[in-house]
């Protein structure tokens, strides 16, 4: 389902990362696949925020799409090679927000979509897999479990496997998103990007360093779920046991040898931040800017707050990554009634 191309601003030129996976023309090419529904997303400043931060801070707002969080990027662009392909199915493991953006690219384009995820991730997030036709089938225990079975699916009917960040239409459609940024702004210090399995900072990382090299790419996940971080530091890959974080969107514990490599070539470091502070970065987005969040998005945030001389005077985008919570839940963090 192509998409005409839209009217942009002429393209500068981008150096691709010696040994990346990822391509900036494919990148390009990709906004011409990607309902426009999930391109150009806002970009602003928010002042607001900035006394409490110290810093200039920009937001880029990956929420306000029809699966609130910007995973259909790459989902699109998957469902789209398949059906040009004649596939009729797909699968993929999930936390919430892949398996809600798979549903969704699969339903606009004929393929049947079968989403494995954890009996324990969010249920406001399990309820909208369902109620955009997936499958969903629920495993006991956490998402790598999920991954198995997923895998195991697709060996079993011969369908194809979606596997975030190792493949590279994930990256590649989150890609889009440093492109938006690129060409919108003339200049920014830092870039603040959640890190689970690795699609968003790869994908944006690598058109921020190719297109604006003077950039800061700091990815940013929970301590209770500190695998990619502890695998950047030690360049190899590190897993750990059970993860311990209400960011269910980046609870991930078993790197991919293949992204750490992206990562490691794009990202300038990699930090971690505590529950206390995730749960502060949320508060702040509601109070400061109107948003409501999940854990995952507020964790740029977080890691102004936790290191406030590291970028103050500085002009920091921080990515607000997705909005998929259970309001129950986060209004018992947050301690909000005006919800």
């Amino acid at each position: 389902m192509a998409r005409p191309p839209t009217d942009r601003a002429p393209e500068s030129r981008c150096d691709k990362p010696t040994g990346a996976r990822l391509d900036t023309g494919r990148i390009r090419a990709a906004r011409d696949v990607i309902d426009p529904v999930f391109l150009d997303t806002p970009l602003y400043r928010c002042e607001a925020l900035e006394p409490g931060l110290g810093c200039t801070v920009s937001i880029k707002l990956e929420t306000a799409n029809p699966v609130r969080s910007f995973k259909a990027r790459g989902t699109e662009l998957v469902a789209s090679q398949l059906a040009d392909r004649g596939k009729e199915a797909v699968v993929c493991a999930s936390a919430g927000n892949l398996g809600q953006a798979l549903a969704w690219s699969g339903r606009e384009r004929g393929l049947a979509a079968t989403v494995v995820a954890s009996r324990h991730a969010t249920a406001t997030k399990l309820d909208r897999i369902r109620a955009l036709g997936a499958r969903l089938e629920l495993v006991d225990g956490d998402h790598e479990l999920a991954r198995e079975r997923a895998a195991a699916i697709s060996k079993d009917e011969g369908i194809r496997l979606v596997e975030d960040s190792l493949d590279i239409e994930t990256c590649e459609g989150a890609a889009t998103i440093g492109l938006e940024l690129v060409e919108a702004l003339s200049s920014f210090d830092v870039v603040l990007i959640a890190l689970g399995g690795g699609a968003l900072v790869t994908g944006v990382g690598h058109v921020v360093k190719s297109c604006a090299p003077g950039t800061e790419v700091i990815c940013v996940q929970p301590e209770g779920a500190p695998a990619m971080t502890r695998s950047w530091h030690q360049r190899r890959v590190v897993t750990t046991g059970s993860t311990d974080t209400i960011a269910d969107g980046v609870a991930a514990r078993r790197p991919i040898l293949a992204v750490l490599d992206d990562l490691l070539l794009v990202a300038d470091d990699a930090v971690l931040v505590d529950e206390a502070s995730i749960i502060t970065g949320m508060r702040m987005l509601f109070e400061h800017a109107g948003l409501v969040v999940e854990p995952s998005a507020a964790l740029g945030i977080a890691a102004i707050l936790e290191d406030r001389d590291r970028f103050a005077g500085r002009h920091v985008v921080t990515i607000v990554c997705g909005s998929n919570v259970d309001l129950d839940l986060y209004r018992s963090w947050v301690g909000t009634d005006s919800l």
